[in-house]
């Protein structure tokens, strides 16, 4: 681990290094940042990294999606010829076009090293048998932790092509120490679980850590508490992105927050409009250059996350930045309704406080010239009566609106696997 642990300082120059020989290797091979570079007068010979890394013009996804409407399929962000490449992904497309994205197996394996160090901050290593009731399709994913956890010596057992209830009796039989899959689809579990195993029998599993990521939840205090109290385990969040990789990830020693990747990835926080990096503590917009993905590269990608960053020492004894309280949400995520910028994570921090609430969805509609939010929950049998007046006081508490709350039948609700969608804009 002593690459984690490296001083700050010699951090920022091996990272300047290593971005000014990927610059130098992409010009003239890598059609989309050729031209980029160009465009902006970039000079490689007068450049002087991490100082002038400001100077690179940001890449944004309208970019992405724009270069492979333009160069279809695969757009013109590759270094290498086409035969060299071995593995695709695409992105979920939960807001727009899906993007492609291919590698070649020097570039899919440091996406691999950047997933063993999420094992290692969470403490799994040999003798962990990991299963993953994920679907295995076209998404990035769990693929790379699958492949990942395989190289390092776990015993990973795939979840793809399997019911929920499937999966469950799979746990129950393979007896796995870990569990990876997305927060809604730990709670997903749970729920079936409560239906068809005697009560507190997920809790007494042999799973001691779940490894989140494909959305918010990990990072939510309310829903962490409810996913750990169910399964008896520690929740550990992560996160990337199919365009960049996996860029960080929680460590035991820190719950609820997130270290960055830095010995792949340069880590900017900036201030969305005017570009200017915030000072620790400061939220900002989440930009990456990832450092080892050169086939098909990421350089000052602006991510839409918002997050805080801490440059303090952790108890772990990484010298990395974290993101105090992870992914706090996404810049394109907000919706404006009368006034109030509400986030989707926002409303799932109140409804998860009432743990008689099995499901939700929230509905944004207009009327006129005003948006309104409103929201459906299904709630557990047996549930204390007057339930929705007791979350709408809290959504007037939380958001300074008043939101609408409908209990609907058992059953009603849509249920996910993948990245839910209980964040509804019709207008």
């Amino acid at each position: 681990m002593t690459h984690e642990t490296i001083d700050r300082d010699a951090l920022a120059a091996q990272q300047g290094d290593r971005l000014l020989a990927a610059l130098r290797s992409l010009l003239g091979r890598n059609a989309f940042y050729t031209r980029k570079l160009n465009a902006a007068r970039i000079d490689l010979r007068g450049l002087r990294l991490p100082e002038d890394l400001r100077r690179l013009p940001f890449t944004t996804k309208a970019e992405l999606v724009a270069d492979q409407e333009a160069y279809a399929p695969w757009g013109s962000n590759l270094t290498e010829p086409l035969s060299a490449y071995t593995r695709y992904c695409q992105t979920s497309s939960t807001t727009g076009r899906p993007l492609r994205w291919l590698d070649t197996n020097d570039s899919w394996q440091w996406m691999l090293e950047c997933w063993k160090a999420v094992y290692r901050a969470a403490r799994i290593g040999v003798g962990d048998r990991v299963f993953f009731p994920f679907s295995f399709g076209p998404f990035l994913g769990f693929w790379a932790g699958f492949e990942a956890g395989s190289q390092i010596g776990l015993h990973c057992v795939p979840g793809g092509g399997m019911s929920t209830h499937v999966r469950l009796t799979t746990i129950a039989d393979v007896q796995p120490t870990v569990v990876c899959c997305t927060p809604t689809y730990a709670l997903r579990l749970a729920e079936v679980a409560a239906e068809q195993w005697p009560e507190g029998a997920l809790a007494a599993s042999s799973v001691r850590a779940l490894i989140v990521s494909g959305e918010p939840g990990g990072n939510i205090p309310a829903t962490r508490a409810r996913i750990e109290a169910a399964w008896g385990a520690r929740v550990l969040d992560h996160h990337g992105l199919t365009e960049v990789g996996p860029i960080s990830f929680e460590c035991w020693e820190s719950p609820g927050s997130l270290h960055l990747n830095e010995d792949a990835f340069i880590c900017e926080v900036l201030d969305s409009t005017t570009g200017d990096p915030v000072p620790d503590g400061t939220p900002g917009e989440l930009v990456v250059t990832n450092l080892g993905r050169g086939a098909s590269p990421a350089i000052r990608y602006r991510t839409g996350d918002v997050v805080v960053r801490r440059t303090d020492p952790c108890a772990c004894g990484r010298t990395f930045a974290r993101l105090d309280g992870g992914i706090r949400t996404r810049s394109d995520d907000m919706v404006n309704v009368r006034g109030v910028n509400v986030y989707p994570a926002a409303i799932e921090s109140v409804v998860r406080e009432f743990p008689d609430v099995v499901e939700f969805k929230a509905l944004v509609t207009r009327a006129g010239a005003l948006r309104h939010l409103s929201v459906e929950v299904e709630v557990a049998a047996g549930a204390a009566a007057g339930i929705e007046a007791r979350l709408a006081h809290r959504f007037r508490e939380a958001l300074g609106l008043t939101t609408p709350v409908a209990v609907v039948a058992a059953g009603t609700l849509p249920r996910f696997e993948m990245k839910a969608r209980r964040f509804v804009v019709e207008g």
